[in-house]
């Protein structure tokens, strides 16, 4: 970058004549980088989206994040282009840090449900609660009852899930069914794609070994219950995420009091209930991809109950109650789930083992039964029962035992299907977890909470949520290391090394900012309510002073507003679908930032590079220094170059790499500028007096005059000045004498893409002169927001990420700037003298920063 400063004479150098091959060498750079800029908006852009998905209220599927993948995979790899094109491939390393980040995200888009090998069948007595992936949630669960709780489980066994992987290679259903695609929003769409994958199950053909492997499991069932009078079965569901997180309830198919020679297709029955319409809809609303549907099923004995219902181990609707809940119907327990008659109810205490507390018995009028010749037959109840509760008082007592046992043992609420035989056995059926519905707190509305000051109402949220605490200023990046747990960070700009307090922080407000930039996103990792240009947060909140931080609404409110810190405690059980863990894991290699600062040297390189963030973060900064140097270049006035005519003693020639300069201009004046940085430069340029010094003032003021200008200051002048501008672009090369400086600048309509960038170096005075002068310079950037660093007498300064108006103002300022301390450094004799030019300045010039 300094090899620019190599080359500075005292004397004019000739004007090369024009080369079509240097402008267009510029313009394939900056082609190169105008891209990089787009695709680094849109990878962040991106990336805001998918942690605002991750912190939000709605439910997404698989779609969306395969989708949000692609498209930062693909716009990633395109930067990465981009900068070798820019840099003749000098980051070439960047290609194994992407690979190897890739590779691990689409591993974890690609990873299937695995399926244990397993012989196709398997009997209950060998189940337990770890085999859910071999027989499917419910199965696992009436194993779990019957060999570690001894519970009254009917007898049964389990069709596999690897059983279901040889039924759908043979019949090479994987490929065949496809529901992927399908816009559950859609029912015609839905119900179209449903009917095809059953009918393709239905008309399927059992492999043999398969078909053997279940009559051979009947047998022995039938065996094992020979003592009942008629040998019937039910064929139940029991996929692979059944009666788990999720309960699927109801979602899938039961075959009741199936005959032994009909278990085989009442099994593909079950299987085709997988692709019903409300089945594919669950799947897809919960976050389940195809590949994630997979069916074991369970072969029951069938119990011809005279009674059977529900029963929860605690109130669903209220957690604070403390009843076990236990509804009943005559006859099987279909009608009790599917709420086709009212149920009886009995509530028994928890506190008080054995005490009903609460009972109802609704006259019931039909029932469901077993057939004599299979399946189900609804009957009128006899009159002498229809107005009997069908559970007496110590049968609920000890179905109220048995619930408070699968409590403790699975260690959260239970939801319990029981039966009672015509010998009045009780079997358990099935148990899952019992989702508890926590009191909500209503969210109030998003116009201003009454009696409550808002001091700040303007800005854009980052990140959602509230936080309130006590205001602290950060006006220097090393102020954070003293900031305080529970505060709230208020900053000028955003910065990424905010992070080293977002654990700390209740709530982050910066004056200047995106949404879409790299702290936003950092905020959103950590969950940290944020809002960006507020504009005047630095000027209106006070340090120490409490306030309530509404990054919701994107308000701001005096004082700590209890009813939105309490409100904003809200039920994210649905956060741990699957779509939704995995969207957690593939952010993980595509949103942290881990190059957060520049400056470091050994750790902003290619192999520090862990995710898509990082990959982005840095070739966005590199493709800056590259296009920071696009002067430095040998053939830079061998570029077909227009002289610009204009009132400052500066010879500057321009080369426009397309909308900077007016089509057909001839005789270039600033009228003829069309570049935003290029003409905001002009309009500072030509608003100070050229060169001449400070006003005459007596005594102290007289000797910081008397050398102000050279005697040859037309000399001085007279090297070529180059700009290299587009619409947006500038990088403007100035000599001055023996100064030299580049400034580059962006000015688009994106945030994101905006910035200026400084670097000086120079001056014929005695060192402690020009290391006065380079001070002066570095204090007056960082009063106006650059962030500045300086070795000796070379100045490296910049600022990021702020609004095109401002850009505009800091490069006027920056014109100013540059006018004022011409030869300056021959007048600073003292470090007071510096202090009073700073304080000259600011006053002048930035009276309204």
């Amino acid at each position: 970058m300094l090899n620019i400063f190599k080359k500075i004479k005292s004397k004019k150098a000739d004007t090369p004549k024009p080369s079509h091959s240097a402008k267009t060498s510029f313009n394939e750079r900056y082609d190169c980088f105008q891209k990089l800029l787009s695709d680094n908006n849109l990878i962040l852009e991106t990336i805001a989206d998918m942690e605002e998905t991750l912190l939000g209220d709605s439910m997404v599927d698989m779609n969306y994040v395969n989708s949000k993948c692609e498209i930062v995979e693909k716009r990633v790899k395109n930067i990465i282009d981009y900068l070798n094109s820019l840099s003749n491939r000098k980051y070439c390393d960047l290609y194994e840090a992407f690979e190897k980040t890739d590779s691990v995200i689409k591993e974890a888009l690609a990873k299937d449900v695995e399926i244990p090998k397993t012989d196709f069948t398997i009997p209950f007595e060998d189940a337990t609660k770890e085999m859910v992936n071999s027989v499917g949630g419910k199965n696992a669960n009436l194993g779990e009852m019957k060999n570690r709780l001894s519970l009254p489980v009917p007898e049964g066994f389990c069709i596999t899930a690897y059983a279901f992987k040889r039924f759908m290679d043979y019949n090479d259903l994987i490929h065949k069914i496809d529901i992927s695609s399908v816009d559950t929003g859609n029912i015609e769409e839905l119900n179209m794609a449903s009917k095809k994958a059953q009918d393709l199950v239905l008309k399927a053909r059992i492999p043999s070994d398969l078909a053997e492997s279940i009559s051979d499991a009947v047998s022995e069932l039938e065996r094992k219950i020979a003592h009942r009078a008629v040998f019937n079965v039910s064929v139940r569901s029991s996929a692979i995420h059944e009666d788990a997180e999720f309960t699927f309830a109801g979602q899938y198919k039961t075959v009741l009091n199936v005959g032994p020679d009909h278990v085989i297709s009442a099994y593909v029955e079950v299987i085709a209930s997988l692709f019903t319409s409300k089945a594919i809809f669950y799947n897809k609303s919960k976050g389940f991809q195809q590949k994630d549907m997979v069916m074991a099923v369970g072969v029951v004995e069938m119990i011809e109950a005279k009674a059977s219902g529900v029963m929860y181990s605690r109130d669903p609707t209220d957690e604070e109650r403390h009843g076990i809940i236990i509804n009943g119907v005559w006859g099987l327990g279909k009608y009790a789930v599917d709420g086709k008659v009212e149920s009886a109810t009995h509530v028994v205490s928890r506190d008080l083992p054995g005490t009903i507390l609460e009972q109802s018995r609704p006259v019931q009028h039909f029932m469901l039964l077993c057939g004599l010749e299979g399946g189900v037959i609804d009957v009128r109840v006899p009159d002498y029962i229809r107005r009997r509760s069908c559970l007496t008082d110590d049968q609920a007592k000890t179905l109220a035992g048995y619930a408070l046992m699968l409590e403790k043992h699975y260690g959260k609420p239970q939801d319990i299907e029981w039966a009672l035989d015509l010998k009045d056995n009780i079997f358990i059926l099935q148990a899952r977890p019992l989702r508890i519905i926590a009191k909500k707190r209503s969210r109030r509305s998003p116009t201003p909470l009454p009696g409550h000051k808002i001091l700040i109402d303007k800005g854009q949220v980052a990140c959602k949520g509230v936080g309130a605490g006590k205001v602290y200023l950060v006006g220097k990046e090393e102020e954070l290391k003293d900031f305080p747990e529970g505060a709230v960070l208020v900053g000028k700009h955003t910065s990424t090394k905010f992070v080293t307090v977002m654990n700390k922080a209740s709530a982050i407000i910066a004056d200047v900012g995106s949404p879409t930039g790299h702290m936003a996103s950092i905020s959103r990792e950590y969950g940290v309510p944020t809002i960006v240009n507020t504009e005047i947060a630095m000027k209106t909140l006070k340090a120490g002073q409490e306030i309530t931080v509404d990054a919701t609404d994107g308000k701001i409110y005096e004082g700590r507003v209890k009813e939105l810190v309490e409100a904003e405690k809200k039920d994210t059980s649905f956060k741990n679908t699957p779509v939704f863990c995995l969207l957690r894991a593939v952010l993980k290699k595509i949103a942290p930032l881990n190059l957060v600062d520049p400056g470091d040297e050994e750790r902003f390189n290619p192999q520090h590079c862990e995710t898509f963030h990082d990959m982005t973060r840095f070739a966005h900064e590199m493709a800056m220094n590259e296009m920071f140097t696009i002067s430095d270049n040998s053939d830079l006035g061998r570029g077909k170059s227009l002289k610009l005519v204009v009132q400052v003693p500066l010879d500057i020639r321009v080369i426009d790499l397309g909308g900077g300069v007016e089509n057909g201009s001839s005789k270039i004046t600033p009228d003829n500028i069309l570049s935003i940085p290029m003409k905001a430069l002009l309009k500072g340029l030509t608003a100070i007096q050229w060169p001449g010094p400070p006003p005459e003032k007596k005594g102290f003021l007289s000797a910081i005059t008397c050398a102000t200008v050279d005697p040859k200051a037309d000399k001085l002048f007279s090297e070529t000045s180059f700009a290299i501008i587009s619409k947006e672009y500038m990088n403007f090369s100035i000599r001055l004498g023996y100064h030299l400086q580049t400034l580059e600048a962006y000015a688009g309509d994106s945030i994101n893409d905006n910035y200026i960038r400084f670097l000086f170096k120079g001056g014929g005075a005695s060192d402690d002169r020009r290391v006065r002068r380079t001070r002066l310079i570095k204090e007056i950037l960082e009063r106006i927001d650059f962030q500045v660093s300086r070795t000796g007498d070379v100045l490296d300064g910049r600022m990021t990420k702020y609004d095109r108006t401002t850009i505009e103002k800091q490069l006027g300022i920056m014109a100013k700037l540059t006018a004022f301390t011409k030869q300056l450094d021959m007048t600073l004799f003292n470090d007071a003298i510096v202090d009073w030019y700073v304080r000259e300045f600011i006053k002048n010039h930035c009276a309204d920063m």
